[in-house]
């Protein structure tokens, strides 16, 4: 990678830069065709919705923001034996979950929230998923165009295939979605398996493949204090102890040498176009809708997510409405992750 003359700012990732990984069994790579039901939707078990009606009559009847309700603080079996076994398949398994499905009918949705919010501690720490703090985001179209500063989950846009803050300092883990409210058309969520589209790029693109293991431009999208750098500088590929860690967004690396004002190289380029062409092939995505009170989890390193565009319902009140959370095992609970020394 070459930089030109004029100093840049940027979040520096680049330490993150490791070997081209060529090993041919991971665990986690699969075709769409071999994804079976079993593989990745977890049902609510009666012992499950009977504690959490027991859960819900605790916190209807014990005011409490949601912030303060620690998981610590419950005691909650069947549904930690339920998140366990669903975290198995997000680390071990296919990579992504299915939660199938929440009670709406029988609850307030600010009792539902508090306990999606608590579910969730199983999985892994809750962080914020703006530099502001926000710790519950809500994935809806607002209206705004898709541009710098906008985050496509504040649109109806369709979005590629990604995985959630790759340009971030400490991009999250775990990535869930609590669905309130489906669309009326479109909307829909893919799944892919980065082990095999790391595996097809290496067949067909092996120039391309290792250029993303070496430092690209991300555009922050404005998340991050003010006068700090607008761009990160990281591998789109990297590993660590074994397993991969991708920060997978083509958009935001185009974004980012735009907002840089950098000419992006040539094999860059072509690695880009690659790769979301190899993400596009059929028999890498596995489609999943996801509706109203389900739940879902997915590995946010290993396997990529895609929505497609949607069209709203009129009605204010049945718009798209999702709950999203992130969770990271490392870390402090800010946006940056840093802790105080």
């Amino acid at each position: 990678m070459t930089l030109a003359n004029t100093p840049i700012a940027y979040l520096d990732c680049s330490d993150e830069t490791s070997a081209i990984h060529t090993a041919s069994g991971e665990h986690m790579r699969w075709l769409a065709s071999e994804i079976k039901p079993a593989d990745w939707i977890v049902e609510l078990t009666g012992e499950v919705l009977d504690e959490i009606d027991r859960l819900a009559e605790f916190l209807q009847q014990n005011p409490l923001p949601m912030l303060q309700r620690q998981l610590a603080e419950f005691e909650l079996p069947a549904c930690r034996q339920m998140m366990l076994a669903m975290k198995n398949i997000l680390d071990d398994g296919v990579g992504f979950a299915v939660l199938d499905r929440m009670p709406m009918d029988d609850y307030p949705i600010e009792t539902l929230v508090d306990i999606y919010w608590l579910l969730g501690q199983f999985v892994g720490h809750p962080v914020a998923q703006k530099w502001n703090g926000q710790m519950m985001y809500d994935v809806s179209d607002t209206g705004a165009e898709y541009a710098y500063g906008t985050r496509g989950s504040r649109t109806s846009v369709e979005l590629n295939f990604h995985t959630d803050n790759a340009f971030a300092r400490m991009p999250p883990d775990y990535v869930a979605l609590f669905c309130r409210q489906a669309a009326k058309t479109g909307g829909i969520s893919r799944f892919c398996s980065l082990y095999s589209v790391h595996q097809r790029m290496l067949e067909q693109y092996p120039d391309e493949l290792a250029r993303l293991y070496q430092p690209v431009f991300f555009d922050r999208q404005k998340e991050h204090h003010e006068g700090a750098a607008k761009i990160c500088l990281a591998p789109y590929f990297s590993w660590r102890e074994g397993r991969m860690f991708a920060r997978a967004n083509a958009s935001l690396i185009r974004k980012g040498y735009d907002v840089a004002e950098q000419q992006m190289d040539d094999l860059l380029a072509a690695a880009l176009d690659a790769i979301d062409e190899v993400c596009d092939a059929e028999d890498l995505w596995f489609e999943g809708p996801l509706q109203r009170g389900q739940v879902q989890y997915l590995n946010n390193h290993e396997v990529g997510h895609y929505r497609s565009a949607f069209e709203d319902h009129d009605d204010p009140q049945y718009k798209r409405h999702l709950y999203r959370m992130w969770h990271r095992n490392c870390g402090d609970s800010s946006y940056d992750g840093l802790r105080f020394l």
